[in-house]
């Protein structure tokens, strides 16, 4: 196996490694698949894939024993995690240990496609935030971080718990970019519950994907952010304040907010 690929597919059950190669061929995506964990770990590094889509529970090893090779090895290359063992606990710790994207399955073509859309999108950002050969940076692609109070789950979502016990809830301007024109937010309404590592609300972009924002914290909503389905192109300018989502009542801040990543640590991704 030496042809590249924009999608590496780990999994296995060849069901799924069908399905997946499948759906994306036939948009236009070259994938190139294997049922064999030691071989994946073998050719992570070899610089021929743009995005990994990988499995989590399979013999020999697992996605999470994967994601420590990623990172060592091709730190640049964007993994989606999907599992049948869709449970809060693995979305939360797959995010927490370099995953972009957590997709359970059985999950549809549509999901399948917004997920591996977003990576190799990220991909590109990532790739071209560095300086070029010239020596200048492309300013469109300057991502602005979160500001050091907040904990962002993954490279999408962020909290800051503010005084008084609430918190706000969004997503990250790195978020914005990757899902790029933004037509319609779909929020939650006040008393409505958010789920750690669940989606909590819905972006539809002009390319007709959905892409679901996964919750950083439980809670309670006691506010939500309406001015943004009128005008969902505001989140990108103003993310971290004007465009937060909702104002909730964290249920377990002293057990979650230790799950993300504090944005104090000034790593975009």
């Amino acid at each position: 196996m030496s042809q590249t690929a924009d999608i590496f597919v780990v999994d296995d059950e060849q069901v799924i490694l069908d399905a997946v190669t499948k759906i994306c061929s036939a948009e236009g995506y070259r994938v190139v698949s294997t049922a064999d964990a030691r071989e994946a770990e073998r050719l992570i590094g070899s610089g021929a894939f743009t995005m990994m889509l990988c499995d989590i529970m399979m013999p020999q090893m697992d996605g999470f024993q994967l994601l420590e090779v990623v990172r060592h090895r091709a730190p640049l290359m964007p993994v989606v995690m999907a599992t049948g063992f869709s449970t809060v606990e693995n979305a939360v710790r797959s995010l927490r240990e370099g995953a972009i994207d957590f997709v359970p399955k059985p999950f549809t073509s549509d999901e399948l496609l917004s997920a591996v859309g977003r990576a190799l999108r990220l991909r590109a950002l990532r790739q071209g935030a560095h300086i070029t050969g010239s020596g200048v940076v492309d300013a469109s692609l300057l991502i602005v971080p979160c500001p050091p109070k907040f904990h962002r789950l993954g490279y999408a979502s962020w909290v800051l718990i503010q005084e008084g016990g609430t918190a706000l809830v969004g997503i990250t301007h790195l978020f914005t970019k990757v899902v790029e024109v933004m037509e319609a937010v779909d929020l939650l309404g006040v008393n409505e519950e958010l789920v750690q590592g669940t989606a909590c609300a819905q972006i539809r972009t002009a390319d007709g994907l959905v892409h679901p924002v996964l919750a950083p914290v439980s809670g309670r909503i006691v506010e939500s952010n309406q001015s943004l389905i009128a005008s969902p192109a505001s989140i990108e300018k103003d993310p971290y304040f004007d465009g937060w989502f909702y104002r909730l009542i964290p249920s377990d801040v002293e057990y979650e907010v230790p799950q993300l990543t504090s944005c104090s640590s000034g790593d975009l991704y």
